[in-house]
């Protein structure tokens, strides 16, 4: 018999399990769409597979990923392209009866253009705006960095010390002038420069995907709980910043280092919680759930774990939380962030 792959549909149907809470509403704030990645397309029907999973996921957050982008014209007009498909996609979510929509679209900009033609950021922006119909929600341009990228299944694409950045504060000034939201992704060690700029810029709403990723592979493969320890540090002090909300979910990445993504079969719900629960709840108690959502970071995180699994390993974290609680990190929250209300 043939190794089944990881993140292949026959490696995760190897892990079944009943839906627990089937009838809370989720909006899962955070998945990407594209073609040919990862040995697979993960487009609407394979996102409609596990949003229609067991789970009731009502609307869905479309986060950047640079696809589709054009291949021709100026370079800071290309992520158009991806936010053109996106949004033809989502239309689609709109029609299609009993399944989740697509409600939300965060694009990408270089957000150092404010720094150097700050026309074209605005036009950028612009037509992100126009193409969206009314989904647009903000941008991602994410921070990550590693000295060391070739130990990373991925590795971030950013410039040393984007954060610092004059020209990319001053494109997040440019976001917050206009009502929009910047989401933004970083390693652990990125930590501090991250605190650093929200501080800098307490008038822009930022949302911190997936923990900060404390890192696990590579040189940092032994040092798990030396780094546990002061990411726990450092994310107490980030929530000191009130317009910094966060995403949880994104830390069973290859690069988190839980080796998931190499084992024979996935991880049931338990097997999840009893590796990864203490960094959910100590977020949830720093961040409190009016400024936490939990999120899939599907198909990246579907290496890893199944969908209906990983929902369920929300629910039962926080299974003794109030109904206050649970509306707020499965709903609320990304309802408010990302102006979501029908």
């Amino acid at each position: 018999m043939a190794e089944l792959v990881p993140g292949s549909d026959e490696w995760l149907q190897q892990v079944k399990e009943d839906i627990v809470d089937p009838e809370r509403p989720i909006i899962d704030p955070h998945h990407h769409l594209w073609m040919k990645r990862f040995g697979r397309d993960y487009l609407l029907p394979e996102l409609w597979a596990d949003t229609g999973s067991g789970h009731r996921i009502v609307k869905t957050m479309f986060m950047e990923c640079r696809a589709f982008y054009l291949r021709e014209g100026p370079e800071y007009l290309r992520p158009t392209g991806e936010t053109r498909f996106i949004s033809d996609l989502a239309k689609q979510s709109d029609a299609a009866e009993g399944k989740s929509t697509v409600a939300g679209i965060i694009a990408h900009a270089d957000l150092t253009l404010a720094g150097v033609d700050e026309a074209k950021l605005l036009e950028l922006l612009e037509l992100h705006r126009d193409i969206c119909e009314g989904r647009f929600r903000g941008i991602r341009h994410a921070g990550a960095r590693d000295s060391r990228p070739e130990d990373l299944f991925i590795p971030g694409p950013a410039p040393a010390y984007l954060y610092g950045k004059e020209s990319f504060r001053a494109g997040l000034r440019i976001l917050a002038g206009q009502g929009l939201t910047y989401d933004t992704w970083h390693y652990h060690h990125q930590n501090l420069d991250f605190i650093d700029l929200a501080q800098a810029v307490p008038e822009c709403t930022m949302i911190l995907d997936h923990f900060g990723t404390p890192l696990g592979v590579g040189v940092y493969r032994y040092c798990r709980d030396e780094i546990y320890l002061e990411w726990k540090q450092e994310m107490a002090e980030l929530a000191r910043l009130p317009n910094v909300y966060v995403k949880l979910g994104g830390l069973a990445m290859p690069d988190n280092g839980f080796g998931w993504d190499r084992a024979s079969r996935p991880p049931d719900s338990d097997e999840f919680i009893a590796k990864q629960k203490k960094y959910y709840l100590h977020m949830i108690d720093c961040f409190g759930p009016e400024r936490c959502m939990f999120e899939s970071n599907f198909p990246v995180d579907r290496l890893s774990i199944g969908y209906p699994v990983l929902w369920n390993a929300f629910k039962k974290m926080t299974a003794d939380f109030s109904e206050e609680e649970k509306h707020a990190l499965f709903y609320g929250t990304a309802e408010t962030v990302y102006r979501l209300q029908d």
